[in-house]
């Protein structure tokens, strides 16, 4: 096949977290293939902090809402390749407002949706990262095989050193890193189950997450007797992000810094309810181990999760006990 030669590559992937992050390989595996190209990436401006520091990028188009001017902006660029990664409504819009090849990825909705209707697969769905990636085969563009990336700038990586060292944190090598919440409820853990692991495993603890988890948070805090490094609400993405790394591993639901973990190439062991590893958003290419519940027959109910159970009884994270994740944990962390 022989290879066009763009110029102009615009990725468009407006969230969240974890689905940026998981884009990374696309965009790498593009840089290699085209080292000339300007190569643009359109996101929420929220996000754009995701990907401020990764090298491959020209520039980073923060989206504030406004359709119509961000189309005629990029119709001024003239990019010659569109790569969505979203694939919905809106990133169709941009997409088919702009000349150029379009390229996209399966989303294999179709599958999904027998999964959480039947509860069994019905067709193979895969990882999404391999979906993206396969995306850039109609390029002649093989996969290096080398995963995620997650790009730390400087002054994130000074101000976490500073932060471990103020918390008397520096030299806490085997602190577990614990990521709170989730966007939805039912892909949330009890904080008691976290309270009875942490105070069993007895290891210092970073704890990681938004402001929504700030009331689950407090709760831990107070009930947990080991050292903990309260990250909760307080620092921005890329600071978070730095924090973590310094762990010897990370706990965390099916969130967005689980990707991040997988980036960094960490041991991850990743809390499964409501959603489960079969949509195939697991860690990638890292060491992981999934903790959930199998015995509970109405998972998946939903690909995304539910702010409240269905049934009313919680049972895939209810039942998922901590000696169950405390035995994981100690099985696999020197």
């Amino acid at each position: 096949m022989e290879k066009r030669l763009f110029q102009k590559i615009l990725i468009i992937r407006f969230s969240s977290i974890g689905d940026i992050v998981l884009t990374t390989s696309v965009v790498r595996n593009l840089r290699k293939a085209y080292p000339n190209a300007e190569i643009h990436f359109l996101t929420k401006k929220h996000f754009t902090q995701l990907l401020a520091a990764n090298p491959y990028i020209d520039q980073i188009h923060g989206f504030d809402g406004d359709l119509k001017a961000t189309i005629q902006e990029f119709r001024k660029v003239g990019f010659d390749l569109i790569v969505d990664l979203h694939k919905n409504l809106r990133s169709a819009r941009v997409k088919w407002a702009l000349g150029g090849k379009k390229i996209s990825f399966n989303k294999k909705n179709w599958e999904k949706f027998w999964l959480v209707r039947r509860k069994k697969i019905n067709g193979k769905i895969g990882h999404i990262v391999d979906r993206y990636e396969d995306s850039l085969a109609e390029l002649g563009i093989q996969a290096d095989g080398q995963g995620l990336d997650f790009f730390l700038p400087k002054e994130a990586e000074s101000q976490a050193a500073e932060i471990l060292q103020n918390q008397g944190f520096s030299n806490h090598q085997k602190a577990l890193a614990v990521v709170l919440g989730a966007t939805y409820y039912t892909k949330r853990w009890l904080p008691q189950h976290f309270i009875d692991t942490l105070n069993y495993l007895k290891v210092p603890v970073i704890l990681l997450g938004g402001n929504d988890s700030r009331e689950e948070a407090d709760m831990i805090i107070n009930k947990v007797q080991v050292p903990i490094l309260d990250a909760v609400g307080k620092y921005n993405i890329p600071v978070a992000a730095a924090l973590m790394k310094s762990c010897t591993a990370v706990l965390t639901h099916d969130t967005g810094f689980m990707h991040i973990a997988a980036a960094f190439k960490m041991k991850v062991f990743s809390l499964w309810g409501s959603t489960v590893p079969e949509f195939g958003m697991t860690p990638y290419l890292t060491e992981h181990f999934i903790l959930e519940n199998k015995d509970v027959n109405c998972r998946p109910c939903s690909k995304l999760g539910h702010h409240t159970c269905p049934l009313g009884h919680f049972d895939c994270m209810n039942k998922l006990k901590p000696e169950v994740v405390v035995k994981t944990i100690q099985a696999h962390l020197p």
